[in-house]
């Protein structure tokens, strides 16, 4: 097949590396970076455009801005299957208080809440113990959206920045929720609108610094799967929350196809859903991919097409992720610092915030590049991970040494 995968970062290359892994593919990357261009051909330009000029035969999304814009409905309209929601269906990520909803009428167990307009209702709803409750921007802002106030001055000038347009129209309604407690857990699920492929679950690092401390990110690495996640948890997953929510889905006249990611917490009286994403995570594609053994493009064309899913061959063992990241992110940072020692490593190496100037691969972004390794264990892929991250060097390197062991 020729297919074209949509994105730029750590994601997209992983995404890029399986699909063409198994040397039956031509794989286009719009707009891509140095990394997918080593063995893909990286396009600039308009995704549809480049999809009908290039004769691709599926399309594969990877960030959530243009499935929530309605890019599978601009491509269906031209023949080519797309393996991400429609515009509705993406509406799972695109407004919290809708996905709230949807897993309401599927019965899928999550944190009590509420939706509101204006700031004052907000800041009354929590009272005096806002650290009971998380604050959420209802619509999309690029996984910054997202507060666990400490004090009730905090949460005042959270909620009075949201309402004041810190992140735009993704703070114009906020979602106030009861705060879980517990070890989180992602689940990638594959859907082709009425069923599902479940891969191996996997947990991400979002905290900048080790022992879970500093700001939040988008992620300082992956472990896959948990160890602390019984054997059995990604097929409860499918039966409790995926399938439900499929079926509520299809009842009003939205069928879901592409990739259903679940983060969940386990806590005390069992898993809650946090929120849905409608496209793979970052880093866990990362972490997750190098376990499936099976070809993923003949998966994601039939979730596409809305046919009968093969079934899936994962790999034993385990897989770790470990994210290189700019000095100072998830703050401010400097570009354009020289990237060594990532050609001499054994483990795979996905870019994410690269760039190429005159032949040289520089630093370009937050998270710099992914460090991915599989093991018999998961203390053996952390070994092998880790070995290769700290032989790669970069002006302001930074990583967390605590990956896989903080929950």
């Amino acid at each position: 097949m020729k297919i074209l995968v949509i994105g730029s970062g750590g994601r997209e290359h992983a995404l890029a590396w399986a699909l063409h892994s198994n040397g039956a593919n031509t794989v286009l990357v719009n707009p891509g970076n140095p990394g997918t261009a080593e063995f893909a051909r990286n396009i600039v330009g308009d995704s549809v455009e480049i999809a009908v000029k290039e004769s691709v035969d599926l399309v594969v999304v990877g960030p959530e801005a243009p499935l929530v814009n309605g890019i599978a409905g601009h491509l269906a309209k031209k023949g080519i299957p797309c393996f991400g929601p429609s515009a509705e269906c993406a509406r799972l990520e695109g407004s919290k208080w809708f996905a709230k909803e949807i897993m309401a009428s599927a019965g899928v167990p999550t944190a009590t809440g509420q939706k509101f307009s204006d700031p004052l209702s907000a800041i009354d709803y929590m009272g005096q113990y806002p650290d009971k409750f998380v604050i959420k921007a209802d619509g999309l802002a690029a996984g910054k959206g997202v507060y666990l106030p400490g004090t009730k001055k905090e949460s005042d000038t959270i909620i009075g920045d949201l309402f004041k347009g810190s992140l735009g129209q993704a703070g114009a309604s906020v979602v106030i929720e009861q705060r879980l407690e517990g070890r989180e857990v992602s689940v990638l699920a594959v859907c082709n609108g009425t069923d599902a492929v479940i891969l191996p679950p996997s947990r991400d690092h979002k905290r900048a610094f080790d022992g879970d401390m500093g700001p939040n990110t988008g992620g300082m690495g992956a472990v896959c799967p948990p160890t602390d996640v019984p054997y059995d948890f990604g097929e409860y997953v499918r039966e409790r929350v995926i399938l439900p929510v499929l079926k509520v889905m299809n009842e009003k006249g939205m069928e879901f196809r592409g990739v259903l990611y679940a983060g969940l917490m386990i806590t005390e009286f069992g898993p809650f859903v946090l929120e849905f994403n409608v496209r793979f995570g970052d880093p866990e594609t990362q972490a997750v991919l190098p376990m499936v053994k099976s070809d993923i493009a003949a998966l994601f064309l039939a979730a596409a097409n809305g046919e009968e899913l093969p079934p899936v061959e994962f790999r034993d063992g385990a897989s770790a992720c470990i994210i290189l990241a700019s000095g100072g992110y998830p703050g401010s940072y400097s570009k354009g610092y020289k990237i060594t020692g990532y050609k001499d490593t054994e483990s795979l190496v996905f870019h994410a915030g690269t760039s190429e100037i005159d032949g040289t691969i520089v630093t370009s972004g937050g998270r710099v590049i992914g460090v991915t390794a599989l093991g018999e264990d998961i203390d053996e892929a952390l070994e092998k991970a880790y070995r290769d991250a700290d032989m790669i060097e970069f002006e302001g390197k930074h990583m967390r040494r605590d990956i896989g062991v903080t929950v």
